[in-house]
């Protein structure tokens, strides 16, 4: 293990940024975008995409410096597990680190969504 980080997201808050198609443009991928659309409770998936996505960022050690949200895709496995996928300047910075993957979880609960990430 190199580095690790978590946030909470606030449910809410996402209930309220769900209808700005400019803002989720800009954090979330095609990918996400689809998945988002896909789910009965997309605020609470939103928030977790996006603790998920900051959690990375803090593991990374740099919060949103050098690259974006966008270029922390989470996708998932067959089995619904999140995964961690780095594009341009935060796999850069990944492998600045020596570091080969993240491994992420999400969990929701109380009106919050929590995000973890092990930078390894």
């Amino acid at each position: 293990m190199i580095a690790v980080g978590c946030d909470l997201s606030r449910v809410e808050r996402f209930e309220r940024l769900l209808g700005k198609e400019h803002f989720l443009e800009r954090v979330f991928t095609e990918g996400e975008l689809a998945f988002l659309r896909e789910k009965t409770q997309g605020a609470q998936s939103a928030a977790g995409l996006w603790a998920a996505k900051e959690a990375c960022a803090k593991a990374l050690g740099t919060g949103f410096r050098g690259f974006g949200p966008i270029d922390i895709e989470i996708g998932h496995d067959g089995l619904g597990k999140p995964l961690a996928l780095l594009h341009r300047g935060a796999e850069e910075r990944m492998k600045a680190l020596g570091g080969s993957r993240i491994e992420v979880s999400i969990a929701h609960d109380g009106g919050l969504a929590m995000g973890v990430a092990v930078l390894e």
